[in-house]
């Protein structure tokens, strides 16, 4: 090439434009530049247990490796691990899906990304809760929909109903999402309001895509998956993970159950992007889903005691208000008193302060649709929720003069 010869500008395909960069995994790349310079940070960005994987799993796994079961499988995976599944599922929650109705993913949100895929086309209207989770918005636009937001109310714990859905619902609507318990709110919605919702859609000829990676991290003491309503499973796709349930993030082992021509097709296109998941991941998860379940609620249990301790310092800070969550790990205050203070526009701008002068990592609501909150993760030691707190109440009440 001549000196005189122009680099061509690199040209991206339109439908990459159409998606930002993960929040969360934002700012773990940002927390951990600091922590690289030195810098001592309270990590509450990131939403992965604090346990280690149970001990029973990892044997499982090491026997694996140890008998060589190290080659393809099916590209949704073993008949194995999805009879184990269904059962699984059937067990806790009343479900009847058969093993032809179950693929394997590697993660739930690769299950999310490939469900919203295989049923949403350009043009189609998905309506979407807020607070959401943040790749949401993004799987929907890169698969051509159009995200719908459902505004809710904070002071309704973020409440979602048959009603409110109703009123966004168009010719166009092709799809409902419902996360509970919800990331980043820790909101639950009631079997009743569920039912109801899935109930409606199946009238419009609506899917509804439940995303349950948090099922069993629900702190109400009524577990529920829509998957129960046998009556509706024929619109009704659910997503599951281990991820959270088993401390099993780095794993990366989601599962879907829905109708089997919409599995057939999920299959299809895991067949030509990441095929099979891991073979020894799957043998580890088959010892997860049918071994002992006491380590489940274990970490339930701790997980409780670990929320009641966050909110409870969260809410005696001066200016933060915060929400009981009744599930999933995460805290959701809002900092809105704090917005415009210290030369802060945003929560993001709050957030990033907090970050860079207190050294403790959240995630800004932005990335969930709001404006006026911060999420944390209360997944971590009682000692390093306190050593965040502590930052944290010292840097609010510099921020508030």
């Amino acid at each position: 090439m001549s000196p005189t010869t122009e680099v061509p500008t690199l040209q991206l395909a339109e439908r990459i434009q159409r998606i930002e960069v993960s929040a969360t995994m934002a700012v773990v790349a940002e927390a951990d530049k600091l922590a690289q310079q030195g810098i001592d940070v309270v990590y509450f960005g990131a939403g992965e247990p604090h346990f280690p994987t149970p001990q029973h799993v990892k044997d499982a796994a090491i026997a694996a490796i140890q008998d060589n079961f190290s080659k393809y499988t099916a590209v949704g995976g073993t008949p194995e691990l999805r009879d184990a599944m269904v059962q699984r599922h059937a067990v806790d929650f009343g479900s009847a899906y058969h093993r032809e109705e179950c693929v394997a993913n590697v993660g739930g949100k690769h299950a999310i990304f490939n469900a919203v895929s295989v049923l949403v086309d350009h043009g189609d209207e998905v309506i979407l809760p807020v607070p959401y989770w943040v790749s949401f918005k993004d799987i929907i636009r890169y698969a051509g929909g159009t995200p719908v937001l459902l505004a809710t109310e904070e002071s309704a714990n973020f409440r979602v109903t048959a009603a409110m859905v109703e009123k966004l619902i168009t010719p166009r609507t092709k799809m409902i999402i419902l996360n509970s318990p919800s990331n980043p709110s820790g909101a639950v919605m009631s079997p009743e309001d569920q039912t109801a919702i899935v109930r409606l859609a199946v009238e419009r000829g609506i899917w509804v895509l439940s995303d349950e990676c948090y099922v069993y991290l629900n702190y109400t003491g009524k577990q529920f998956s829509v998957g129960s309503l046998r009556e509706y499973r024929d619109r009704v796709l659910v997503i599951g993970s281990l991820s959270k349930t088993y401390a099993m993030t780095g794993w990366r082992l989601g599962y879907a159950l829905a109708p089997s021509p919409v599995i057939s097709a999920m299959q299809k296109l895991q067949s030509q992007c990441t095929s099979n998941p891991t073979s020894i991941v799957q043998k580890a998860a088959v010892a997860a889903l049918q071994g002992p379940q006491d380590c489940v609620s274990a970490m339930r249990a701790e997980y409780i005691r670990l929320r009641d301790h966050c909110v409870t310092g969260l809410r005696s800070i001066p200016g933060i208000q915060c929400t009981m969550p009744e599930g999933a790990f995460y805290a959701y205050p809002n900092i809105s008193a704090f917005v415009g203070r210290g030369g802060t526009k945003s929560a993001s701008d709050v957030a990033g302060k907090l970050l860079r002068e207190a050294h403790v990592a959240t995630v800004p609501g932005e990335g969930f649709g709001t404006k006026d909150h911060i999420r944390i993760s209360y997944a971590t030691s009682v000692t390093e929720l306190d050593r965040g707190l502590d930052r944290m109440r010292k840097f609010f009440a510099g921020l508030a003069q």
